[in-house]
């Protein structure tokens, strides 16, 4: 397989793994064709697009095709690019960081996200134990990377797919009633930094932008981004 073969993105309107890997690509600087594939708000990703079937068993996106090579999940796919595309670099340099920074895009994953799942079945008992203590639970990550952050910009030192994967992340735990707050400034102003990236503005925009087309209520800092994008 060239590297000079065609790369082909398969996402959704409202996958957070795929706008991963888009916001990864596009600080990469790299080439590559988007195909959204079939979402709706009811029936989800039904009908599932073929090429997700043939490449995902999960049959979930993202996928990643480049010639004859498929991909699926998201932390595989960021490995490949950043050998694919050493430049700009998205994961730190040293081993002992870059284990780290991994460590972190998989909390924002494995962590972070269950409890945000939890809450997607349940925003209308948002009072109920279940809801109450996953927002605990997002509560408690929050305080732990507002520590994180005490004298440095970025979650692992320098910008990293760890960012990327923490900030889509945390972008549904806003729209499922677990925001960030005032008791974490640092990360406020870290969610400030990463949506002025002009790669997350235009994902993130697009996703903000998507969820108003279907009548749904933005967090306050996407409907900013959103309102920037539009002005």
């Amino acid at each position: 397989m060239s590297d000079a073969a065609s790369l082909v993105l398969y996402s959704g309107p409202l996958s957070m793994f795929g706008a991963k890997v888009q916001i990864a690509m596009l600080e990469k600087n790299l080439d590559f064709e988007l195909v959204m594939v079939a979402f709706d708000m009811k029936l989800l990703y039904q009908p599932k697009h073929p090429e997700v079937l043939r490449i995902n068993p999960k049959q979930q996106v993202p996928v990643l095709v480049h010639g004859d090579l498929a991909l699926f999940d998201s932390t595989q796919i960021f490995e490949y690019l950043e050998e694919l595309q050493p430049t700009p670099r998205l994961w730190p340099a040293g081993l002992a960081s870059k284990a780290r920074a991994r460590l972190l895009e998989h909390r924002a994953d494995e962590v972070y996200f269950p409890p945000v799942i939890r809450l997607m079945s349940l925003q209308d008992q948002l009072q109920e134990p279940a809801a109450i203590a996953a927002c605990e639970a997002c509560a408690a990550y929050y305080r732990s990377m507002e520590v994180l952050l005490e004298g440095r910009d970025w979650l692992a030192g320098s910008y990293s797919f760890a960012d990327i994967a923490f900030y889509m992340a945390q972008l549904f735990g806003a729209r499922m009633g677990a925001p960030m707050g005032e008791g974490t400034p640092r990360l406020l102003v870290w969610r400030e930094r990463m949506s002025a990236r002009p790669a997350v503005r235009q994902v993130a925009g697009a996703m903000g932008r998507y969820l108003l087309s279907q009548n749904r209520v933005l967090p306050e800092f996407l409907a900013a981004l959103v309102n920037q994008d539009t002005c």
